[in-house]
């Protein structure tokens, strides 16, 4: 079940983000944040969960690309799921649910920056009508050091296109 994030839920988001961190395959982030922190870095709507059985398994959310009010449509996604649970169509679900909120909260692009080595997420990216727009080459150093490039995708909502 896809649901709306709520706050009890923070230590599993955090402990499902801190899995992507010590791997290194989904971010540069190299230290955990507080919930304080990284609830302020995400916008407030648009925050959902995967919920199994009682136990979250996933989360999806989105983030400012820019300060700017003319750029107040656009956001950033973040797609996560446990490690345990990878490969069972869950970053799908909540990626095509967090595509329908931005939509229905009024945001009109999406911009995912991705590892290119991160084929599942470039797949569920693409599947939900994100192109690539870009590469950013050797844009910053992951957590051991390595220079790592980004591939740039966007989906456009429909909004006063």
């Amino acid at each position: 079940m896809i649901r709306p994030m709520r706050p009890n839920d923070h230590p599993r988001v955090l402990q499902i983000y801190a899995q992507s961190l010590a791997s290194g395959d989904a971010t540069f982030t190299k230290d955990l944040p507080t919930w304080e922190k990284w609830d302020a870095d995400h916008h407030r709507d648009c925050r959902l969960v995967y919920e199994r059985s009682g136990q979250v398994l996933g989360f999806a959310v989105i983030s400012p690309t820019s300060t700017k009010a003319h750029f107040r449509g656009v956001v950033e996604d973040s797609v996560y799921v446990d490690r345990a649970h990878r490969g069972e169509g869950i970053g799908l679900a909540l990626l095509q649910a967090l595509c329908d909120a931005v939509e229905e909260a009024g945001y009109w692009t999406i911009y995912a920056s991705i590892f290119p080595e991160n084929l599942g997420s470039m797949a569920i990216h693409e599947k939900c009508g994100f192109r690539i727009i870009g590469r950013r080459e050797k844009i910053a150093q992951d957590i051991f050091g390595t220079w790592r490039d980004t591939v740039i995708l966007e989906r456009r909502n429909g909004i006063g296109l």
